[in-house]
C-alpha cells in the first residue's frame, strides 16, 4: 500500500493501525481552507482502500479543533473557478465551492472505520459538522461551539443534514436561525458531543480508553455496522430489515464470525484484539 500523500494543512501520523489527522492551520484556527478541504476529501476517500486501519482519530493543533470556514479563502476560491463561469454565473461558480465540503462531509460520515472527534477550544460552523459526521465525540469542558453562519449572512448549508442526524430537527433550527453559542456541558446535553474531560490529559486518557473499546470489535463488522445504520434513515422499514438479516449472514459465515466465537467460547481475545 502507497504511503499516504503529502499535505500542508494535516498532520498524518498512523500508530498500531489508528489513523491520527490533525488539522494543522493553528495560526487560523485551524478553519477550513480550500486546500484542508480538498486534502481532506482525499485522505478520507483513501480509508476504503486501507482496511487494515482500524480507527480514525480528529483533532486539531494548537487547543483549537476548527473555527469553520476561513472567510478569507472562500472569496480566494470562489476567484480561482474558471474565468468564464464566475464572470458570467457566479451563483454556480460559489455553489461548486461549496458543494465541496458536503463531499468531505460525506466522505467522513461514510469512513468505513470508526471516525473519534477530540475536541478543544473553538468549534464553529463547518467544525461542528465534521464533529456530527464522527462516530464518537469527546470533548474538553472549555470547547465552545457556534453555528454562526445566518450572522454572516450566510446558511449552514453543507453542514445541515449532519447536524439534523446529531441533534434532531427541533434543537438544529434552534441553533441555526439563533447563530447560537453554547458550551461543551449544552453540546453534551444535545447529544453534539458523547463525553466531557476536565483537561487535556483526560482527553488523553478517555480517547486511548474508546480506542481500545474500538479495537476490541471486528473490523468488517464494525464496517458493516456503519454501512447498515447510516443507510437505515428514511427507508422503509421491511426493507431495512431484510438487508439487515443478510448483513448478518454474511457476517455469521465470516472468518471473523468463527474467530471471534471461538475466542469467546475458549475465554481469549479474538487475534484482532490481541
Amino acid at each position: 500500500m502507497s504511503a499516504w500523500p503529502q499535505t500542508e494543512t494535516l498532520l498524518l501520523d498512523e500508530q498500531r493501525g489508528v489513523l491520527h489527522v490533525t488539522f494543522n492551520r493553528p495560526e487560523r484556527r485551524n478553519a477550513l481552507s480550500s486546500r484542508m478541504v480538498e486534502e481532506l476529501i482525499e485522505v478520507f476517500s483513501a480509508l476504503h482502500s486501507r482496511l487494515r486501519l482500524r480507527a480514525v482519530v480528529v483533532r486539531g493543533a494548537g487547543g483549537t479543533f476548527c473555527a469553520g470556514a476561513d472567510l478569507k479563502d472562500m472569496n480566494s476560491a470562489r476567484s480561482a473557478q474558471p474565468a468564464a463561469e464566475a464572470a458570467t454565473d457566479p451563483r454556480s461558480a460559489a455553489a461548486r465551492a461549496n458543494r465541496r465540503f458536503g463531499t468531505l462531509m460525506s466522505a467522513v460520515n461514510a469512513a468505513p472505520q470508526p471516525v473519534i472527534a477530540v475536541v478543544e477550544g473553538s468549534v464553529m460552523g463547518g467544525g461542528i459538522g465534521i464533529v456530527c459526521a464522527s462516530d464518537v465525540a469527546l470533548a474538553a469542558r472549555d470547547a465552545r461551539f457556534g453555528l454562526p453562519e445566518t450572522g454572516l449572512g450566510l446558511i449552514p448549508a453543507q453542514i445541515a443534514p449532519f447536524v439534523v442526524q446529531r441533534v434532531g430537527l427541533t434543537h438544529a433550527r434552534r441553533l441555526m436561525v439563533t447563530g447560537a453559542r453554547l458550551d461543551a456541558v449544552e453540546a453534551a446535553q444535545l447529544g453534539l458531543v458523547h463525553e466531557l474531560c476536565d483537561d487535556s490529559a483526560a482527553l488523553d486518557l478517555a480517547l486511548q480508553r474508546v480506542l481500545a473499546q474500538v479495537l476490541r470489535c471486528a473490523p468488517h463488522a464494525n464496517a458493516a455496522t456503519k454501512k447498515l445504520v447510516l443507510g437505515a434513515a428514511g427507508r422503509p422499514l421491511d426493507t431495512v430489515l431484510d438487508e439487515a438479516a443478510l448483513v448478518f449472514a454474511d457476517a455469521s459465515l465470516s472468518e471473523e464470525a468463527r474467530e471471534g466465537t471461538l475466542a469467546f467460547v475458549q475465554k481469549r481475545l479474538p487475534k484482532w484484539a490481541e
